[in-house]
């Protein structure tokens, strides 16, 4: 999920002609897959439409950085599916936990990503964000696969988008920067956590992570 916040942009006019693009390209998939064509043309427009709306709240100069920061945050928590991830994030030890333990995870693991990445506005510099294409993932859904370009001519970096359909609304689920998985990587590193210091553990360390942020749950 860090590539969130570097996701810049360009001309609406580029958007809409690449959007449509991958669009005309859809409709020829073969009959077994026309289930999952309007996830997938669904899908392709929220990420496009997620980039362009980050990118004005990065390239905004009005307002102060704390202003910004809480649009952004606002942004990350009606694009992300928050709930599910923490719970795939946390595995096996969801149904270890007592019924206020999980709702003391759920309140500080979102908490805990929202200000880490809403703070990160700083790290901005003028990099493009490309959609690159997208497939359908499962049953339910789609991989939109995209490009963030360098302005330094460096290599581009690939962020693949899991998104999910849900109740006529998108949701990110998953973000896999060069193949690794944001979601896997994370709980690994909370299992390890949790294997050393049991779930009390791993709420010490996340509170004491998004008060280091002035976060307070």
């Amino acid at each position: 999920m860090v590539v969130v916040t570097r996701l810049p942009g360009r001309p609406l006019a580029r958007r809409r002609v690449l959007v449509g693009a991958l669009l005309v390209g859809l409709l020829a998939l073969p009959a077994w897959a026309a289930a999952s064509r309007q996830a997938v043309e669904g899908a392709v427009v929220f990420i496009d439409g997620l980039g362009a709306r980050a990118i004005q709240i990065l390239r905004a100069t009005g307002g102060s950085l704390e202003q910004r920061e809480s649009r952004f945050r606002g942004l990350l928590s009606n694009s992300f599916d928050m709930a599910f991830i923490s719970r795939f994030v946390l595995g096996k030890h969801w149904r270890r936990a007592t019924p206020q333990q999980r709702a003391d995870y759920q309140a500080l693991f979102s908490e805990f990503v929202l200000k880490t990445y809403s703070r990160r506005l700083g790290g901005y510099a003028g990099e493009r964000f490309k959609v690159n294409g997208a497939r359908a993932a499962g049953k339910r859904d789609v991989m939109v696969r995209t490009l963030i370009v360098q302005p330094g001519g460096g290599p581009p970096i690939k962020a693949d988008w899991r998104v999910r359909p849900r109740d006529g609304a998108y949701k990110i689920i998953d973000v896999m920067v060069e193949g690794v998985s944001m979601a896997v990587t994370q709980r690994s590193e909370f299992n390890a956590v949790i294997r050393k210091q049991g779930i009390p553990g791993l709420l010490h360390a996340l509170r004491a992570r998004t008060e280091k942020f002035g976060v307070t749950s």
